[in-house]
């Protein structure tokens, strides 16, 4: 831990950077109900209130995780509570201040889940017999987003074509914010799927298809989400007996993989529970048995 004075003595950027940096490592301590990083943050809080060279909105929240480091200290929060949330999220504003004031852009894998979510396998259910295909999704990002999303909405199990990209990939890894640890997941060519899910209801998610209102969700199935320059391959469209549209209001007319497949396994969750159908507790796995 550099110490204060040290700190301060640094040039302006190379200040911001370093304090954004070391504030990162403590708030990751502080959301597991670390606080001997306290008396730390109050000097360094102190420092950067009146340190002239910052710009005035830093300052102010540099001034207010001093106060909130005060209340904590001051042993009216014991554990995780309101007050060493504010702490946390205090920790938070002053870094990511500090980053915008240094130039530095986060990247959306770096971002950690809200205070309190932590990763609970043992509370994970899924609709059985519910399926996605990632049909060559060549982004890491898109790929763990992906799987957060399934982890989410109930999805029994992903399956990645050949040349989608890899899920444990650190992007994807952090992107998917632990979803990878719980969610099945194999590789699978399209040409196999068939024989894998014989009567299977294909269901392509694309453009200039059914509107998804209209569209009655089957109790089992998988639906094929697509490259995101090229879309569904003509391989899966092939293959599928629905072809189905979100659709759009705006200029753009397409939505982000990630998002459109959250869109789409809302709408197939929303329709499950009204058929009467409930997603079950499944042990936790990673990937499957070969089949």
């Amino acid at each position: 831990m550099i110490h204060v004075q040290k700190l301060m003595s640094l040039t302006l950027a190379h200040r911001q950077r370093k304090a954004a940096q070391t504030l990162a490592r403590i708030e990751a301590a502080v959301r597991l109900g670390d606080r001997s990083f306290i008396p730390w943050l109050t000097q360094c809080g102190e420092a950067l209130a009146v340190d002239e060279q910052q710009p005035q909105p830093l300052r102010q929240l540099a001034a207010q995780l001093v106060s909130l480091c005060r209340s904590v200290d001051s042993g009216l929060a014991e554990e995780l509570s309101p007050t060493q949330d504010a702490l946390v999220r205090g920790i938070n504003r002053l870094r990511r201040a500090m980053e915008q004031a240094a130039g530095v852009s986060p990247s959306d894998w770096d971002f950690a889940d809200p205070v309190g979510l932590q990763l609970d396998a043992s509370v994970q259910r899924c609709f059985p017999g519910v399926h996605a295909y990632l049909d060559d999704i060549r982004s890491p990002f898109n790929v763990g987003s992906i799987f957060r999303t399934a982890d989410a909405f109930g999805v029994d199990s992903l399956y990645l074509s050949p040349f989608s990209a890899d899920p444990e990939h650190p992007r994807a890894s952090r992107s998917s914010m632990g979803a990878l640890t719980v969610m099945p997941w194999q590789r699978l060519p399209i040409v196999d799927l068939a024989a894998a899910f014989p009567g299977g209801n294909f269901i392509a998610l694309e453009l200039r298809g059914q509107p998804i209102e209209d569209f009655v969700f089957p109790a089992e199935g998988m639906v094929f989400v697509g490259s995101e320059e090229l879309g569904v391959s003509p391989e899966a469209l092939q293959l599928c007996t629905h072809r189905i549209s979100i659709p759009m209001l705006g200029a753009k007319g397409s939505l982000n993989v990630g998002v459109a497949f959250g869109v789409f396994m809302n709408a197939w969750r929303i329709s499950l529970y009204k058929q009467g159908y409930k997603a079950v507790k499944r042990p936790c796995r990673s990937s499957f048995d070969a089949l």
